[in-house]
């Protein structure tokens, strides 16, 4: 089956272009769109931009743009670590997806179904991330000096959102930064079904019991050669053999008291 979930690599200086649409999951913007939005931009909107201190004139730029251009879509972007978002007290697995960006690289960070995706155009696929680990993740990038926006709205509806829905996918091989010295490696994911997980489940279960059950039949073994011992030789000694392992039997709850009465 052909990879359902779009992560556009990088190509020039077109992250901003590649981060918007691993976000909406198609070729919406071209960098004609988004020069087009640039240039749209009055000198008004910038000395707003400007007197709110937000880095270097190139980033101002490029937020305005991707914020723009995610107008178009009915999205907006809110800053993750600003008073006004942490005051939600938001758990971030519970968001729809983040937007990142470190010096001129930007990034999507998004949910699909009911697993998040890193799809960093700087990596050769998509790069599947926990739910455990995406808390700590946006932590890391934060510490790393990355800007973190959180996407609100409806994003428009997809074909790896559409599959994911009713699938989850498992990866084997994490994806590689391009260009990487080793073979590079899309990051493989192998699409498995609820049923799937559910079977791997009811596995598990039936190879506990089946352990459970071979020590039932050891502890059983146990006690009829003690039985069989006291048939023979040292009646005393085998005696406590006997009492030995009808305790630890009962003790365990592997030997019942009702099976020993009608044996």
């Amino acid at each position: 089956m052909e990879r359902p979930i779009l992560c556009f690599q990088q190509e020039g200086s077109l992250c901003a272009q590649h981060c918007l649409n691993n976000l909406l999951q198609g070729e919406y913007f071209t960098p004609v769109d988004l020069s087009s939005i640039a240039h749209q931009l009055d000198e008004e909107e910038r000395m707003r931009m400007a007197e709110g201190g937000m880095g270097s004139e190139e980033y101002r730029t490029f937020l305005q743009v991707i914020s723009n251009a995610l107008r178009v879509w009915g999205l907006e972007l809110i800053l993750f670590n600003s008073r006004e978002y942490q005051s939600l007290m938001i758990n971030p697995i519970n968001e729809k997806a983040f937007i990142c960006n470190y010096k001129e690289h930007w990034f999507t960070i998004r949910k699909l179904g009911q697993q998040w995706f890193n799809l960093n155009s700087l990596l050769t696929g998509p790069e599947l991330i926990s739910d455990t680990y995406l808390a700590l993740f946006l932590a890391q990038l934060q510490q790393e000096g990355y800007s973190i926006f959180v996407i609100q709205g409806n994003l428009p509806e997809c074909e790896a959102e559409q599959i994911l829905g009713i699938m989850r996918v498992q990866q084997q091989q994490r994806p590689r930064l391009i260009g990487e010295d080793e073979a590079q490696t899309s990051g493989q994911m192998d699409i498995v079904s609820d049923e799937t997980v559910d079977e791997d489940e009811e596995l598990k279960r039936a190879l506990a019991l089946s352990r459970q059950e071979m020590d039932v039949e050891d502890e059983e073994a146990d006690l009829r050669r003690a039985i069989q011992l006291s048939m023979q030789g040292d009646s005393f000694r085998s005696f406590e053999l006997i009492l030995i392992f009808f305790f630890i039997a009962i003790s365990t709850k592997v030997f019942p008291l009702s099976r020993i009465r009608h044996e």
